[in-house]
């Protein structure tokens, strides 16, 4: 299985599915390779049909089944400096280089072999392949498959979402909320304060609440808490205003960015926010009613809390042997299925602390963990006796 994984590997690698572009050609491949054995399968696009999640059932139409459940889209290779081609892969002493071997193209690649294995013949529960689009910018395409899976499949039991974990089970990870913040003010000579609303000094208020709340939150934060870094964290990422030194700026807009491993937690901070900025916009509006504070959404994802008790643990950690307990600071798709009542662990080959880099890539020591894990769980689902 290893040695026919690591063919389809090279030709996931070879399509570029960097999130500003198409993953049409990668999805079509699949595709074609699921028609031509018979597997069903079904496409679920976005609104101009130039992004498409996949979803795929091998076995028994039946309830039960286990998603294995992974993302096209990867990250862009533009100004890091890889020595070797992205978008081909390279073997050296042991490992694969290439954009996306082990985020998260390696599962996906051992999933497919699974499929042309003899072990999945015999299948009493099915295993449901889920390939995503826009993951990496907000996991933005799976609830577009979610919203419709059990349209197309039975209810399954659990998901195993194959983000690199070095085949360790995650048992959490945080939630992101993005947000756009344009602050509009009044232009007036910088020595004339009292005729214009400096857009950045109103700005900076919010900012500033957004580095309260952060150290606030640091804090607070609980010594059993599993994720790496542990508790929330909120942060200002991009900041622009103002035209010139002797200006009070008119527009400053900011972009920042909230994750937590609990979406209550979550949800107090953005309350605290959006009251602040409620509050700024009323006090702008008095003095310059053209002004004032506009928020805009530009991402949301929810965490995966922890279940200790949940199918998905139970299984997969009986077959791994893993008992420890772990969490991601990264932001994953397993929150959206557990928020739509499927358990979800994250479990997959490859270490997230390549992903993203330059000369990404992935020990093939790990992909063939991968590869026994999968086979395992097929002779578990193929050796159950029939309800």
């Amino acid at each position: 299985m290893l040695d026919h994984a690591l063919e389809i590997l090279e030709t996931l690698v070879a399509f570029d599915t960097t999130s500003s572009k198409s993953n049409r050609a990668l999805i079509d491949w699949v595709a074609a390779r699921l028609a031509e054995r018979n597997i069903p399968y079904w496409l679920v696009e976005d609104a101009d049909g130039g992004k498409a999640n996949l979803l795929a059932r091998i076995g028994p139409d039946v309830p039960g089944g286990i998603v294995l459940s992974g993302h096209s889209d990867v990250v862009p290779v533009d100004g890091q400096p890889w020595t070797s081609d992205p978008w081909t892969v390279t073997r050296r002493e042991g490992r694969l280089y290439g954009r996306g071997v082990a985020d998260m193209k390696g599962f996906i690649a051992l999933a497919l072999a699974l499929i042309d294995t003899p072990a999945v013949q015999s299948l009493q529960r099915p295993l449901i392949l889920a390939i995503t689009y826009d993951e990496e910018v907000g996991c933005l395409g799976a609830p577009h498959l979610l919203d419709q899976m059990t349209a197309f499949v039975p209810a399954p039991a659990l998901a195993i979402i194959g983000e690199p974990t070095s085949m360790k089970i995650l048992s959490v990870h945080k939630g992101m909320r993005v947000f756009d913040v344009t602050v509009t003010g009044r232009e007036a000579h910088s020595s004339q304060r009292d005729q214009g609303v400096s857009a950045i000094a109103a700005a900076v208020e919010l900012m500033s609440l957004i580095g309260q709340m952060n150290a606030q939150a640091q804090d607070a934060i609980r010594a059993d808490d599993p994720c790496s870094p542990p508790g929330t964290t909120l942060s200002v990422g991009i900041v622009n205003g103002g035209t010139a030194a002797n200006i009070l700026a008119r527009q400053c807009t900011f972009r920042w960015d909230l994750r937590s491993p609990s979406e209550a937690e979550a949800d107090g901070y953005e309350a605290r926010f959006r009251a602040a900025a409620q509050a700024l916009d009323a006090r702008i509006r008095e003095r310059a009613p053209e002004g004032g504070v506009v928020i805009t959404q530009l991402a949301s994802a929810p965490p995966l809390e922890l279940d200790r008790d949940s199918a998905a643990e139970s299984f997969v950690r009986s077959l791994t042997g893993d008992n420890g307990l772990s969490g991601a600071a990264f932001v994953a798709e397993a929150g959206l299925y557990q928020k739509i009542g499927i358990p979800a662990v994250l479990c997959g080959p490859g270490s997230i602390l390549q992903a993203h880099q330059p000369d990404e890539w992935i020990e093939i020591d790990q992909l063939r963990a991968g590869a026994d894990f999968l086979m395992r769980l097929a002779d578990r689902l193929s050796n159950e006796t029939k309800g």
